[in-house]
């Protein structure tokens, strides 16, 4: 996820302060990795450097100064050309759990039990978003379903290489 881009949709509805972002961010994106402020600040400050986004106001209170951010024309440009492009797809030709397998192989250990665990692993976080699917709202149960399918198509690979471990084990040991 393009933080950066995500910040500056998230002012396209009005000017904010760097903790109003981190909240927004946290409430709509960050459900299972909430943004440190940090992050959140050093963004702002390469948006700021590069055209993005400006300063709209600096509050001064008890604390240190608090500056509310507008994203410029040039921001909501960026981002819809952002929005525009199409994300690639992650072909995962370089999956831990293959590679697990091939070393359980080439190691004597036993790849079968190996994909016994990944199983009630991916079954186990399944049962866990398929209750938080439940008890969402839209946008959680989309994330859910994403994550979901992901988790489905993984079951299906573990299901198909159970299936020809023997003649993998054949082709490893060559």
């Amino acid at each position: 996820m393009s933080i950066g881009h995500t910040l500056l949709g998230l002012l396209e509805s009005g000017p904010r302060h760097g903790y109003d972002l981190k909240r927004a961010f946290d409430e709509k994106f960050g459900h299972d990795r909430p943004v440190h402020y940090g992050q959140i600040y050093s963004t702002m400050s390469r948006l700021l450097k590069n055209g993005l986004v400006e300063v709209d106001g600096v509050e001064s209170g008890s604390g240190p100064e608090r500056k509310r951010y507008a994203i410029t024309k040039a921001g909501i440009t960026d981002v819809g050309q952002w929005l525009a492009q199409p994300e690639k797809p992650d072909p995962y030709l370089q999956s831990t759990l293959y590679t697990k397998v091939v070393l359980a192989l080439l190691t004597g250990r036993s790849a079968v039990e190996l994909l016994d665990t990944q199983r009630s692993e991916h079954l186990r976080m399944m049962r866990i978003l398929t209750d938080r699917k439940r008890q969402g709202d839209i946008a959680d149960q989309l994330i859910c379903d994403h994550a979901l399918f992901h988790l489905e198509a993984d079951l299906r690979w573990l299901e198909l290489t159970a299936a020809r471990l023997d003649r993998l084990a054949q082709e490893v040991s060559a």
